[in-house]
C-alpha cells in the first residue's frame, strides 16, 4: 500500500511538472528540478542503459594478448575498440541531445544539478569507443565547466588524464596529475583518480608506484572478470619487478575469482614459469600434466612455450629449441601466441647461425603478429635479409651434399640413402598423427562450443563483434598478413602482374612433402638432372625414380657425370660469393662471411667475381682491424688483377680521403660539373667527368656524370657518341632518375628523329634547332590560322608535376560557376610522358582567348596551372601537336600568327551556343600584312634542371 502510494506520489508530480511550462535558460528552483528531472528519467536513462549494454559486449568480446603487459582497460587493445560501438555511439547521440535540451547556464557555469553526470557519460562512451582525442576535448571542457565543484572537477579531470595517458601525450597526462596532486582531491573522486594513478604508472614503466593503486583499483573492482584481469596485471607487474613470489599470489588470485577459462589457464601457465627458476623440474611437469589434459588442447602452442621459457632460463637450449618446435607441431591456432612462440625460436635459430630454420620461424610470425609490437621492425628486416641469403647458403649446402654422395663408395652412398628414407618415413607418420589429433581436437572443441546451442534462437551480432570474430577475410590485416606469408613461401615474391606464374624463372619456392628433395635438386642441377629424374619426354621414365621412398629417386639426382659436378661447382661459386656479401653487409656476421669468401677465393681462384670477393675481403679485415689479412688481399688484386677497378680503387692513394669525405667531395665536384653544363663549358664537363670516373667510379651520382658527358659530346656535334653514353646510362644505371630521359631520347632517335649539334637545352629535348622531326607527307603539316573554327584551351604538363585530380575539380568548378549558359567540357588525354587536360566546347578564338584570359586572372587556378604550358589550339591544329609540330614550335606559331590579332571587346562567354558566332572578319579591321611579333612576345627559351617540367 505504501509502495503504491508512493508510485501515485510520484506520478502526481510528473503530471504537474509536465503541465508546466520553462524556459531552458531560466534559473529558477522549479526549471532546474524541472530540466534535472527530464534529463534523469528521459534521455540519460536510455543513454546509460546502452553503455552498461556496451561494456558487457566488450568485456564478452574481448580478447587479451597474454604474452604482452595486459593494458588495465579492455579499450588499450586495439583490436577491442570496435567492440560494442553501436551501444557507445548511442550513449552519445543521447546525452549530446539530453545536453542540449537541458543545459541552463549561467555566466559560464551549469546550474542544471543533473546535467555533469550527462557529460561524464558522453566522455566516458568516447573513451570507450578509443575516441580518445574526442574524449579529452570533453573532459577538459567539463573541468572548465565545474571549475567550482571539486568532486565534478575532481572526476573531470581524472578523466582527462586517463584520454591523455592513452593517447600517449605524457606530458599532458603529468601535467594534469601534477596540479591535482597540489589541491585537495573531493573522497567522491578518489576511486577514479585511484584507477588514473594505477594506468599512468603502468604506461610510464613506473612499476613501484604503480602497485598500490594498482591495488585500490582492484578493490574499487565490482566485475568479476575485470577484477581477475588486474589480479593477472598485478602478477605480470610483480615478474617484472622480481618478486616471484607475490606474483604467484597475484596469479592465485586470478583463479579464485572463477574467471572465463582462458584467463584462468594463462594464470596457471604464468604460475609455472614464475616458480620456474628453483623448481624447473617440478613446474615442466606441471605443464605436461596440462598438455595432456584435454581441455588444454586448444592452448598446446602455449604450453609448450612455457616449457620452452623454463629450458631456456635454466640455460638448456636445445631442449627449449625442441620444446618451442613441439608447441609449433601441435599448435591448432593461428594466434598471437603462436606468432610469439615463432618468434623466439627464429631468434634462438638466428643467434645459433642455422639461417634457414630461422627464415622459417620469421617467415610465419611474422603474418601472426601485430605491426606495432616494438621488435616488428626488426623481425621484418631480418626475414627480408634471410629471404635474400638462404637461398644462396642452402644452395652451397646442398651441392656439397650431393658432390659428397657421389665421392662416396656404393656400400656408404646406400646406407646414407637409406638413412634419408628412414628418417622421411618417421617424418610422415609423426606429421599424419599430428594432424589426426589436431582434428580431434578440433572437433572437440567445436562440440563442446555447440553443445545445447541447437535449440536456442540464433541471436544477431552486433557490428562490433561482426568485426572482431566474423569479418570478412579481407577486413581481418592478420588474415591477409597471413595469407601473404604462405603465398610467399610457396610462390616467392613476386610481382603483382600479368602472368605472374611465368614473369620470373629465377624464383626458388621452397616446397614441402615429398616434392621437396625432387624440386631442390632439381633447381640445383637444372636440366641435366631434370630430365635424369624424369621431365625428358622422349624417354621412359622408372616409376621407382620418382618415390622419394626408393633408393632410384636419390640415385638419380647424385652428380655422376663431369658435366653434372661442373654444373654444382657453379651454383656453389654463385652462393658463396652472393652470401658471403650478404653475411658481411646485412647481417654483421663477419666471421661467416669471411669463411665463405675465403673458401670461395681459395677453392675456385678462376671464378669471374673473384677480384669483387678479394676487394670485400679487403674491407673485411679492414673493419676488423687486420691489417696483415687486409694487406695480403691488396697484394693478391695488384698481382692478380692490376687493372680491374677495385684494385684501382683501394689502391688510389685518395681512397682514406675519398671514405671520409668522398660524398661531400662528389656532391661538389657533380654541382660544379652540371653548372658548367649549362654555361656551355664542355671541356670543364669533360674533365670532370674523367676524374668522376677515376675517383668515383661507384659514386652515387656517376649516372648522371654518365648523361651529362653524352648531352656535351651532342653539343660538339658527335651525335653517335652521345648515344653512345646515353645507352650506357640506361643498361648500367636502369634505376637512376635520369636513366628515363636517356631513354626517351634513344627511343626518338630509333623512332626516326634526328640530332643535330646547336644549343642543347636539358629541359627542351626536341624542341630547338637540334631536332629534325620525320614528317609524315601523306598528312597535311600546314598550321591553319583560321579564327572562326571551334577552339581549345589546353594545358600540357607532366603528370608528376601537377596534382590533376585538385587541377580537374578547380576547373570544373570554375566553369560551372562563372559560365551559366555555357557547357564547357573537360577531357584528359596523354601525348607520350605528358597529359592534357583540354577544355572545348569555343566557337573562335576570341572566345578562347576571352576564357584563358578570365582564367590567368583567377588566383588559386593561376596558381594551379603554374607548373603546365597553356595554349589555345583549334580543333582543326589539334592533330599536328606532337606528331608534325612540337609544342614550342606550335608556341612560336601561335605568338607570331594568332598573338598579333585584335579580338572583340565584347563578353561572347554569355552568349549560349545557340547564337551564331558574329562574324568577326567583318567587324574588326583586316589582318595587316606579314609583321613579326613584338621582342616582348617572343618565348624566352630556358634551361631547366632535371626537376623541372620539359617540352
Amino acid at each position: 500500500m505504501i509502495r503504491w502510494r508512493r508510485y501515485m506520489g510520484l506520478v502526481l508530480v510528473v503530471a504537474l511538472v509536465a503541465t508546466m511550462g520553462f524556459a531552458q535558460n531560466k534559473n529558477t528552483a522549479k526549471s532546474r528540478f524541472w530540466h534535472a528531472f527530464n534529463a534523469r528519467y528521459n534521455t540519460y536513462y536510455n543513454g546509460h542503459m546502452a553503455f552498461l549494454d556496451g561494456n558487457l559486449e566488450k568485456e564478452k568480446g574481448h580478447k587479451d594478448n597474454f604474452t604482452e603487459l595486459l593494458p588495465l582497460y579492455p579499450v588499450g587493445n586495439k583490436q577491442s575498440r570496435d567492440i560494442g560501438k553501436s551501444h557507445y555511439e548511442r550513449t552519445v547521440e543521447k546525452m549530446e541531445k539530453a545536453i542540449q535540451r537541458h543545459t541552463i547556464k549561467v555566466k559560464g557555469r551549469e546550474q542544471n544539478p543533473f546535467l555533469w553526470k550527462a557529460w561524464l557519460m558522453l566522455g566516458k562512451a568516447q573513451f570507450q569507443m578509443g575516441q580518445f582525442e574526442e574524449a579529452a576535448a570533453t573532459f577538459s571542457y567539463m573541468a572548465r565547466l565545474y571549475l567550482g565543484n571539486p568532486a565534478r572537477n575532481g572526476l573531470a579531470r581524472a578523466w582527462l588524464a586517463k584520454s591523455y595517458t592513452m593517447l600517449g601525450w605524457r606530458y599532458d597526462a603529468e601535467d594534469v596529475i601534477r596540479n591535482m596532486s597540489r589541491d585537495s582531491m573531493d573522497f567522491r573522486a578518489v576511486k577514479d583518480w585511484d584507477y588514473t594513478y594505477a594506468n599512468y604508472y603502468i604506461s610510464v614503466a613506473d612499476y613501484p608506484k604503480a602497485v598500490p593503486y594498482l591495488r585500490k583499483a582492484i578493490k574499487h573492482e565490482r566485475r568479476k572478470t575485470q577484477r581477475a584481469r588486474e589480479w593477472y596485471l598485478m602478477g605480470q607487474i610483480q615478474n617484472l619487478m622480481g618478486n616471484q613470489e607475490e606474483a604467484y599470489k597475484a596469479f592465485a588470485r586470478v583463479i579464485r575469482c572463477s574467471p572465463p577459462y582462458e584467463l584462468q589457464f594463462n594464470a596457471r601457465i604464468a604460475q609455472t614459469e614464475v616458480l620456474a627458476k628453483n623448481n624447473g623440474k617440478q613446474m615442466i611437469g606441471k605443464l605436461k600434466r596440462m598438455a595432456a589434459n584435454d581441455n588444454n588442447a586448444e592452448y598446446l602452442d602455449q604450453v609448450y612455450y612455457a616449457i620452452g621459457n623454463i629450458y631456456l632460463a635454466q640455460g638448456d637450449t636445445l631442449q627449449a629449441i625442441s620444446a618451442y618446435e613441439k608447441g609449433n607441431l601441435k599448435s591448432t591456432r593461428n594466434g598471437v601466441e603462436k606468432g610469439v612462440l615463432l618468434l623466439t625460436l627464429g631468434n634462438l635459430y638466428w643467434e645459433k647461425e642455422k639461417f634457414a630454420d630461422a627464415q622459417r620461424c620469421y617467415g610465419e610470425a611474422i603474418g601472426l603478429l601485430d605491426k606495432d609490437r616494438k621488435d616488428y621492425d626488426e623481425l621484418s628486416r631480418r626475414s627480408k635479409v634471410l629471404d635474400e641469403l638462404v637461398p644462396y647458403t642452402e644452395a652451397v649446402h646442398l651441392q656439397d651434399s650431393l658432390l659428397l654422395l657421389a665421392r662416396m663408395g656404393d656400400k656408404e652412398r646406400l646406407q646414407a640413402i637409406d638413412r634419408v628414407i628412414v628418417e622421411l618415413k618417421k617424418k610422415e607418420k609423426e606429421a599424419r598423427d599430428s594432424e589426426l589429433e589436431n582434428n580431434a581436437n578440433t572437433q572437440q572443441t567445436f562440440n563442446q562450443s555447440n553443445f545445447g546451442s541447437v535449440n536456442q534462437r540464433a541471436v544477431p551480432q552486433s557490428a562490433g563483434t561482426q568485426q572482431a570474430g566474423g569479418a570478412w577475410y579481407f577486413y581481418n590485416p592478420t588474415a591477409v598478413s597471413q595469407g601473404k606469408t604462405t603465398f610467399q613461401r610457396e610462390w616467392g615474391r613476386r610481382e603483382n602482374i600479368d602472368n605472374w606464374r611465368r614473369s620470373n624463372q629465377t624464383v626458388v619456392r621452397q616446397p614441402s612433402g615429398d616434392e621437396a628433395a625432387n624440386d631442390s635438386v632439381m633447381v640445383a642441377l637444372g636440366d641435366e638432372t631434370a630430365r635424369t629424374v624424369g621431365d625428358s619426354i622422349d624417354a621412359p621414365v622408372d616409376s621407382t625414380a620418382l618415390d622419394p621412398h626408393n633408393r632410384a629417386y636419390y640415385l638419380a639426382q647424385i652428380p655422376f657425370t663431369d658435366e653434372q659436378q661442373a654444373a654444382c661447382h657453379d651454383i656453389i661459386k654463385d652462393g658463396l660469393f652472393h652470401a658471403g656479401i650478404i653475411l658481411k653487409d646485412k647481417m654483421e656476421r663477419l666471421n661467416i662471411s669471411e669463411r665463405y669468401l675465403r673458401r670461395l677465393t681459395i677453392d675456385y681462384p678462376d671464378y669471374e667475381h673473384n677480384p669483387e670477393a678479394w676487394y670485400h675481403l679487403w674491407l673485411l679485415y679492414s673493419r676488423q682491424g687486420r691489417t696483415a689479412e687486409a694487406a695480403e688481399c691488396l697484394a693478391r688484386l695488384k698481382a692478380d688483377y692490376p687493372d680491374n677497378e677495385y684494385t684501382l680503387l683501394i689502391a688510389d692513394p685518395y681512397y682514406a680521403e675519398n671514405a671520409r669525405f668522398g660524398e661531400q667531395i662528389e656532391d661538389s665536384l657533380y654541382a660544379a660539373t652540371y653548372d658548367a653544363f649549362k654555361h656551355d663549358e664542355f671541356l670543364v664537363v669533360k674533365h670532370n667527368t674523367q676524374l668522376s670516373a677515376t675517383r668515383f667510379a661507384q659514386g652515387a651520382h656517376r649516372d648522371k656524370f654518365v648523361f651529362i658527358s653524352g648531352l656535351s659530346l651532342l653539343n660538339e656535334g658527335d651525335g653517335d657518341g652521345c648515344l653512345e653514353q646515353l645507352q650506357q646510362v640506361v643498361e648500367k644505371y636502369p634505376d637512376s632518375e635520369v636513366s628515363p630521359l636517356a631513354g626517351m631520347i634513344i627511343k626518338g632517335v630509333q623512332d626516326g628523329r634526328k640530332l643535330r649539334g646547336g644549343k642543347f637545352d636539358i629541359g627542351d629535348v626536341w624542341t630547338q634547332r637540334d631536332i629534325v622531326l620525320k614528317r609524315d607527307s601523306s598528312i597535311t603539316d600546314t598550321l591553319s590560322t583560321e579564327r572562326t573554327s571551334h577552339y581549345l584551351f589546353m594545358l600540357v604538363y607532366q603528370p608528376d608535376s601537377v596534382n590533376q585530380n585538385q587541377l580537374l575539380f578547380e576547373l570544373a568548378r570554375y566553369n560551372f560557376t562563372n559560365f551559366l549558359v555555357r557547357n564547357f567540357e573537360i577531357q584528359i588525354d596523354q601525348d607520350g610522358e605528358l597529359n592534357r587536360m583540354i577544355v572545348s566546347g569555343f566557337l573562335s578564338y576570341d572566345e578562347a582567348l576571352q576564357y584563358a584570359r578570365m582564367l590567368y586572372e583567377n588566383e588559386p587556378l593561376r596558381r594551379y596551372t603554374s607548373r603546365s604550358m597553356r595554349l589555345i589550339v583549334s580543333e582543326q591544329n589539334l592533330p599536328l601537336l606532337g606528331t608534325q609540330y612540337t609544342y614550342d614550335e606550335y608556341q612560336q606559331f601561335y605568338e607570331r600568327e594568332l598573338a598579333p590579332m585584335q579580338v572583340s571587346k565584347d563578353n561572347l562567354l554569355i552568349n549560349p551556343e545557340a547564337v551564331d558566332a558574329p562574324d568577326i572578319e567583318d567587324e574588326l579591321p583586316a589582318k595587316p600584312a606579314e609583321q613579326p611579333a613584338p621582342a616582348t612576345q617572343k618565348k624566352q627559351q630556358k634551361v631547366l634542371d632535371f626537376d623541372d617540367d620539359f617540352w
